[in-house]
C-alpha cells in the first residue's frame, strides 16, 4: 500500500530526468516550442491575451488554467503589476497571481516584459513541472499533491499561506492526521494550529521537506486503503462485520520512521 511513496521517490530521485521525459513528450515539446518562439513578439497586454495559445500556456505554467477564461480579471492583474503593495495582485491571497504578474511584468517593463528569463525559460520550466504534476495526478492524486507541496514548500512562511492554497492545506491536514472539518473553524485558529504543530522554517530544508512529504504520502495511502475497504462490500464481508479497518504493521512502522518532529 505504499504506492504514493514509491512513485514519489521514483520521480524525485532524479527530478531532472523526470522533467526531461515530460518535456520531450510530443504535445509538450510542440507547445513549448511555440511559446518560446513567439512570446518575444508580444509587446502589450492586449497582444498577450489575444494569442490564446501563448496565454493559456502561461496560465497553465502558473497553475491558473481554471482562470484562463477570466481575461478581464487577468488584465487587471497584469495592468497593475506588483510594484505597488496595494495593487490587485498583491491584495489577492492566492500568491499565484502575484507570481504571474511578476513573470509577465508589463506594468514595470512595458514592451520588454516578455524578454526576461522569468517570462521565457522560467515559464517553460514551470509549464513542464505543472504538466508532470498533472500527469501524476491522473494516476494518483496523492502523488500530485506530494510533488506540488515539494515545489512550493520553500515559499511557505506563514500558516495563512497554507490556508490560502487548498492543495497545501490538504497536504498538511493529511500529514498531521487532522480532519478536513477543521477548515470550517476560525482562520486565525487554524493558522495557529499549524504553527503550533510545525516549525515552518523546516520547509527551507529539502531533507525535512522530503520527510514531511513522505509522512503525507504514507498517511494518504493509509487513508485510501481504509476508504477502499470500508466502501467495498466484498472486503467488508471478508474482514468481518465486527472487524474495524486498521493500519497494518508495515504501515505503522513506515509512519513511525518518517514522523515529522519539530
Amino acid at each position: 500500500m505504499l504506492s504514493t511513496i514509491a512513485d514519489y521517490t521514483r520521480l524525485t530521485t532524479n527530478m531532472s530526468k523526470s522533467l526531461t521525459q515530460v518535456a520531450t513528450e510530443p504535445d509538450v515539446s510542440r507547445d513549448t516550442d511555440y511559446f518560446l518562439s513567439h512570446i518575444g513578439n508580444v509587446k502589450t497586454i492586449d497582444d498577450f491575451l489575444g494569442d490564446y495559445r501563448l496565454y493559456s500556456y502561461a496560465m497553465k505554467a502558473y497553475g491558473l488554467s481554471d482562470m484562463t477564461y477570466a481575461k478581464a480579471f487577468m488584465r487587471k492583474v497584469l495592468t497593475e503589476g506588483v510594484s505597488d503593495q496595494d495593487s490587485f495582485a498583491n491584495k489577492l491571497s492566492d500568491t499565484r497571481y502575484r507570481q504571474f504578474a511578476t513573470a509577465f511584468n508589463f506594468a514595470a517593463l512595458g514592451d520588454q516584459a516578455t524578454s526576461t528569463t522569468a517570462a521565457t525559460t522560467d515559464t517553460a520550466t514551470q509549464y513542464v513541472t505543472q504538466t508532470m504534476e498533472e500527469n501524476a495526478g491522473d494516476q494518483n492524486e496523492g502523488l500530485r499533491l506530494a510533488l506540488y507541496f515539494t515545489r512550493k514548500a520553500s515559499t511557505i512562511t506563514t500558516g495563512y499561506q497554507i490556508l490560502a492554497d487548498k492543495a497545501l492545506t490538504q497536504v498538511v491536514q493529511t500529514a498531521m492526521g487532522w480532519s478536513s472539518t477543521i477548515s470550517s473553524s476560525d482562520i486565525d485558529a487554524q493558522a495557529k494550529m499549524i504553527t503550533d504543530a510545525i516549525d515552518l522554517t523546516d520547509f527551507q530544508d529539502p531533507a525535512k521537506v522530503t520527510k514531511f512529504v513522505q509522512r503525507f504520502a504514507a498517511m494518504w495511502d493509509a487513508t485510501q486503503a481504509q476508504s477502499d475497504t470500508s466502501t467495498n462490500p466484498a472486503l467488508v464481508l471478508i474482514a468481518g462485520a465486527s472487524t474495524s479497518v486498521t493500519l497494518d504493521s508495515d504501515m505503522l512502522t513506515t509512519l513511525q520512521n518518517i514522523r515529522f518532529n519539530r
